[in-house]
């Protein structure tokens, strides 16, 4: 979904302080925005940090059984893209919804 022209540093910031600071970031962006556009990016961004959180606890289980060494790789490397892809589409004033995020936060 397309919208008017915004500015999009914040939802942007939102998106890539996944990457480095997992689920801390967006939360820190979606606490202190005031504006709807910037919270609806840091709750998309929310969403997959915290999904992210669940799906890694999940691998660390499976390493018992040497499944979850290659689920953590691909976690990683699907975080890395997906984020890039947000902060992307959030630069062209878009929403990209992540996939597998699971809905936590409900999105207006």
């Amino acid at each position: 979904m397309v919208q008017k022209k915004q500015d999009t540093t914040l939802p942007v910031l939102a998106h890539i302080l996944g990457l480095f600071t997992g689920f801390i970031g967006p939360l820190i962006i979606l606490l202190v925005s005031k504006k709807e556009y910037e919270k609806t990016h840091a709750k998309y961004a929310l969403n997959w940090q915290i999904s992210l959180v669940i799906y890694f606890m999940v691998s660390f289980a499976l390493m018992l059984v040497l499944v979850g060494f290659i689920l953590v790789f691909a976690l990683l490397i699907m975080n890395l893209v997906f984020c890039i892809i947000a902060a992307v589409k959030a630069g062209e004033n878009t929403f990209w919804k992540y996939p597998l995020a699971i809905p936590f936060l409900k999105i207006k």
